[in-house]
C-alpha cells in the first residue's frame, strides 16, 4: 500500500487559517498566466465560466480554491490541458521557467506571432546579448 503525504493536524495554511493553501495559490497563478497569454480579461473568463470578475481575482489569487469540475471547464476556456495548472512532479518545477508578470506574458505571446523562424531567431539571440551584457545573471541556453 502507498503512503499519502499527510499535512499537520493543525494547518499553517488552507480552509480557516485565513492563509491559502500553496497548491491553491500556484493553480490560480496558472489561470492567471494562461488568460494573460490569451490576451484575455477577468471579465471575459468570469462571462464564460458565469462568475463574477471578483470571482475569477479570487480564484487567480488562490483565496477561493477551484473545484475539479470548474477546474475542467478552466482549462476547456483557456484552451490547456489539466496538466497545466499543477506543479511537476519530477526535477525542476517547469512552471517557474515560465514568466508570471503580464509583461513578460504579453513578451512571449508576441514572440510567437512572428511568423518567420528566422526574424525570430534574430530577436533570440538580440534579446540574448542584451541579456548578457546588462542582465547580471548569465542566461540558460535555448531549449534548455
Amino acid at each position: 500500500m502507498r503512503k499519502s503525504a499527510k499535512r499537520p493536524s493543525t494547518p499553517a495554511f488552507g480552509r480557516g487559517t485565513g492563509v491559502p493553501d500553496p497548491i491553491d495559490i500556484h493553480v490560480g497563478s496558472r489561470i492567471r498566466t494562461r488568460r494573460i497569454y490569451l490576451d484575455m480579461r477577468q471579465e471575459e473568463l468570469g462571462r464564460k465560466l458565469g462568475l463574477t470578475f471578483q470571482q475569477v481575482q479570487k480564484y487567480e489569487s488562490g483565496a477561493n480554491r477551484v473545484s475539479a469540475s470548474r477546474l475542467w471547464e478552466i482549462a476547456a476556456i483557456l484552451r490547456t490541458p489539466l496538466a497545466y495548472f499543477f506543479p511537476a512532479k519530477t526535477g525542476e518545477d517547469q512552471a517557474s521557467n515560465y514568466p508570471q508578470d503580464p509583461e513578460g506574458i504579453e513578451l512571449v505571446r508576441l514572440y510567437y506571432q512572428i511568423a518567420d523562424s528566422g526574424m525570430r531567431q534574430q530577436l533570440f539571440d538580440t534579446v540574448k546579448r542584451v541579456a548578457e551584457k546588462h542582465g547580471g545573471a548569465r542566461p540558460r541556453r535555448r531549449g534548455a
